[in-house]
């Protein structure tokens, strides 16, 4: 076979196996959109003709100090606002890339089976609810967790209940604590609750309890992935704000 041409093939066969793994672009997320951006993931991968992204899913937190301690990703959506500010402060984000994509909403749930009703209100009876059992919520450097402490605080009931509480790692994992009856209550988003067929929504903390949920992205400052930055714009445009509103999300303009 002729050198040119071996060398013609080679070469082919290079781009070929080099090409989609420079393509794919590595994800961090926050585990409450799991759902709607494995979804997502998909629907762009198809339109784009790129592989669909590798996402990890943990607690914002989790995934923040993970970014700080060099972990190879090219874009991180957070729960909320604090852990994307944490990354700006140290300039591991490329600051221009920053877009508020989703908000959502928080919500107290219960097994499906469980007769406990409640109105969310000031100085509702939570305490008597939960009776000898504990409030499932996520831990405080969990968006959901201190959105949750926030909730309770401004309705006056945390006091209550601040030592009878069983801590989740992420809102999955305190969805969990639900699920499997482990805790009679718990504190997720809304759209993790209407994901579980296992848990009943009791009732949907008032917008005015804690600060606007929302769920920012970026890129990472270290990333040299072309599909970054394309990929990111395509999370905050119309199509995938129709994918994530199957799920519960609002996107924001």
């Amino acid at each position: 076979m002729p050198r040119r041409l071996i060398a013609l093939l080679s070469l082919v066969l290079s781009l070929g196996l080099i090409l989609p793994a420079r393509a794919q672009i590595t994800v961090f997320a926050a585990a409450s959109l799991k759902n709607a951006l494995d979804e997502a993931s998909a629907a762009y991968a198809k339109e784009s003709g790129t592989p669909p992204a590798k996402i990890s899913y943990a607690a914002s937190s989790t995934l923040a100090r993970q970014i700080e301690q060099g972990a190879p990703a090219d874009v991180f959506v957070s729960a909320d606002t604090d852990w994307v500010d944490y990354l700006a402060r140290k300039s591991l984000i490329k600051p221009a890339s920053r877009a508020d994509l989703f908000t959502n909403r928080l919500a107290l749930v219960a097994p499906r089976d469980s007769k406990i009703t409640l109105q969310i209100k000031r100085g509702f009876p939570i305490a008597a609810a939960l009776g000898s059992g504990r409030l499932a919520i996520p831990g405080r450097d969990v968006p959901a967790g201190r959105y949750g402490r926030q909730a309770l605080n401004a309705l006056g009931v945390w006091y209550q209940i601040q030592n009878k509480t069983a801590l989740g790692e992420n809102v999955r994992a305190t969805l969990q604590f639900v699920t499997r009856g482990e805790a009679p209550l718990g504190v997720v988003y809304d759209t993790d609750a209407n994901s579980e067929p296992a848990v009943k929504i009791v009732g949907l903390f008032p917008e005015s309890s804690h600060p606007k949920i929302v769920y920012p992205g970026a890129v990472i400052a270290a990333s040299a992935a072309p599909g970054a930055q394309p990929f990111l714009a395509w999370l905050h445009g119309a199509k995938a704000a129709a994918v994530f509103k199957k799920y519960g999300f609002e996107a924001l303009p």
